[in-house]
Formats: C-alpha cells, sequence, structure tokens
C-alpha cells in the first residue's frame, strides 16, 4: 500500500469522519481510493471541489459527485437542547471525533470548534434533541485569513482528533481484552478437582447444620426430668 498516496488522498479529504462515502472515516476512504476500492466521487462534504483535487492528483478525469452517498450541505456544527437532554451518552459515543462532552446522566454539551457537523450523533439522541446549526462563512473575514487557509485548519484539527480517538479506543479495548483474560485464566485456574472439593466442603457443611438442627429438636422434645419439676 503506498502510503504516501494515501497521505496526499487524505490531506484533500475535508476530514469530517462522516461515512456517508461508505467507510469508516476520511482515512479508511483515502486507502480505498488508493486501492483501487472505492471512487474519488463518494465524498459529499468535498463535493466537486474535492472530485477535482483527487481526480488531478491521480492522473484520471473527474465526475460527477455519486449523489447515492448523499447531497453537499452547507457546513454546520451539531447544537444540543440541554434543556430536554437525558445524559444518556449515545451522542458521545457516536461521535467520531469527541466533540461533544458529559457524563451519563447528566447534561452534554457539543464544543463547537471541534464539532465536524457529520451529524452522527443526530440519529442515535432517543430525545431526539439535537440539530445543525449553520456556520457563519463570513468568520473568515473577521479572522482576515483565506477560505482555503481555514478549511485547512479545520480539517487538520478534525484528522488529529479522530485519530486521537481511534487510538483511545484501541487502548480501550485492548485493556478490556486484558482484563478477560485475567478473568479466563482464573476461571481455568478452578480444576474439576477443586471444584468438587469446593462441592464436598459446601455438602458437608450442610450435613452439620442439619444434624444440629436434629440436636436441638431432640432436647427440646425430650422428658422433663422429676427433679425440673420441684
Amino acid at each position: 500500500m503506498d502510503q504516501q498516496l494515501i497521505e496526499k488522498i487524505d490531506a484533500i479529504l475535508p476530514q469530517t469522519q462522516c461515512g456517508q462515502c461508505g467507510f469508516s472515516g476520511c482515512r479508511p476512504y483515502a486507502e480505498a481510493i488508493a486501492t483501487g476500492h472505492a471512487d474519488i466521487n463518494q465524498c459529499p462534504p468535498g463535493d466537486v471541489e474535492g472530485i477535482y483535487k483527487l481526480a488531478e492528483l491521480l492522473g484520471v478525469q473527474p465526475k460527477p459527485l455519486n449523489t447515492s452517498h448523499g447531497f453537499p450541505k452547507p457546513r454546520s456544527i451539531a447544537s444540543i437542547d440541554e434543556r430536554m437532554c437525558i445524559g444518556c451518552t449515545f451522542c458521545i459515543q457516536s461521535c467520531p471525533v469527541d466533540a461533544i462532552v458529559g457524563a451519563a446522566k447528566q447534561m452534554h454539551t457539543v464544543i463547537a470548534a471541534e464539532c465536524t457537523g457529520c451529524e452522527l450523533c443526530i440519529a442515535p439522541c432517543p430525545m431526539n434533541c439535537i440539530s445543525l446549526i449553520p456556520i457563519d462563512e463570513h468568520m473568515n473575514d473577521v479572522l482576515n485569513l483565506p477560505a482555503d487557509t481555514i478549511k485547512k485548519q479545520v480539517a487538520d484539527r478534525a484528522r488529529s482528533r479522530y485519530q486521537f480517538r481511534q487510538q483511545r479506543l484501541e487502548r480501550e479495548k485492548q485493556a478490556n481484552n486484558k482484563s478477560l483474560k485475567h478473568k479466563n485464566i482464573v476461571q481455568s485456574a478452578i480444576t474439576p478437582a477443586s471444584a468438587e472439593e469446593r462441592k464436598q466442603a459446601i455438602v458437608q457443611a450442610a450435613i452439620k447444620r442439619a444434624i444440629a438442627a436434629r440436636t436441638r429438636a431432640a432436647s427440646n422434645n425430650s422428658p422433663t426430668k422429676p427433679h425440673e419439676l420441684s
């Protein structure tokens, strides 16, 4: 796999990590393009501009956007109606760039500067309290920076957050596997012999309790002795 080519393709993609292309993120889509397993026109957020840049990079003819993957939309970010949020964490789990913060049964909120507008948090929300709000494109003028520069900065930051999240999920997966492996080792240490010994110990304890109960019952039912009547 040509890693340099993948890096160049990935640098062109918008880094929304929305999955509309049919892959789990921009990097997997870049890998699929580089290996010939995906076409250059499957990214609605990249739209025509992205298609032409990819075509130029790969030396192929540009083509219309494949709208079966969706249509281009104005850039937006997610917003949570915090009055309705029940703290289910579904949106947190679905965000590909960790742009939503909160805790279970506590109010969640979106880090606006980190949100890519991927919309992946909307469907899982059981309260329908997440909506998209358009970004003020005039902020480019306020910042006095070219639109391409702003777009690249946003994409670079989103890429970094996506990669960090993937690394975090991998660490958590390894930790869970290690914990499960330890649990299996402990369980396997309980041999049939030791299990049988434990069973016998339980039976013996039950027998002792039964004998003690019978002894108490016999004592309570025994005839009263003469000296006890005086």
